[in-house]
């Protein structure tokens, strides 16, 4: 299989059907039978899990999975990732930000590199309607305190909800990921870049979209907790590789 996309979904029975409908649509008409769209639903209390099912047996290529637990974003997404059998395995956001059209940008430009992500903040990027300001300041001043100062992550916008990895690099990832909130990207982008992978950052049309059901105090506070959990696990891990070229300089 060559492309799968994780979709995880909480609480997005307002925002999900027109973005698992228009992904199904333009992947089917380009890869056929050769793609799979994963709907992860984490902890919802409304509609979301029965909407992406009725969608599913519509359309092909879609499965969905429910979670009642309460596992976050990242947590969702790995499910996802876990299930996933494509060369090419990425996530997107359920309210339709990204469009596939854009998504499409990342597969097509991935080349050799470890990920591609797509980019709100470099030359010939378009984001029309642009997000709350205070949503926008929060975002590059989390990419400007902690992706660069803090982790020395070398993108620019680290927090656009559209990524795509190399399975084989993502087979490396996982057994090490650990964080599931909203700063889960930021450690897969971390281990990427210390597993010595380039990072593809490619400028994509994003518009947003209203209707968040979580609010922008809550989601702060999550994103400063879930920052300093990454920190600490990536404090405490080594890669492998250089572990085994310590042993062998040791013998």
């Amino acid at each position: 299989m060559k492309l799968s996309i994780v979709i995880p979904a909480h609480n997005e029975e307002h925002r999900l059907a027109p973005t698992l409908e228009s992904y199904a649509a333009f992947f089917q008409q380009r890869y056929a039978n050769d793609f799979e769209i994963i709907v992860v639903v984490n902890h919802s209390s409304d509609r979301t899990e029965a909407l992406a099912k009725s969608i599913a047996e519509r359309l092909p290529g879609i499965a969905v999975v429910n979670e009642p637990r309460r596992v976050g974003k990242g947590g969702a997404v790995e499910m996802g990732f876990r299930m996933a059998k494509g060369e090419r395995v990425g996530f997107v956001d359920a309210d339709g930000a990204t469009s596939a059209i854009e998504f499409h940008k990342l597969v097509e430009g991935i080349g050799d590199a470890g990920c591609a992500i797509g980019s709100r903040w470099i030359k010939g990027a378009e984001v029309n309607p642009r997000q709350p300001l205070m949503r926008r300041m929060a975002s590059r001043v989390l990419n400007k305190l902690f992706v660069h100062a803090l982790f020395g992550l070398k993108v620019y916008d680290s927090q656009c909800g559209a990524k795509l990895f190399r399975a084989e690099v993502l087979e490396k990832l996982l057994p090490v990921a650990s964080e599931p909130g909203w700063a889960f990207d930021i450690e897969l982008l971390c281990r990427v870049q210390r597993l010595g992978y380039g990072i593809r950052e490619l400028p994509i049309k994003w518009h947003h979209v209203p209707g968040n059901p979580t609010t922008f105090l809550v989601m702060g506070l999550q994103m400063l907790a879930s920052v300093w959990r990454v920190r600490w696990a990536l404090a405490r891990w080594t890669d492998p590789a250089v572990e085994e070229q310590g042993r062998g300089g040791e013998m």
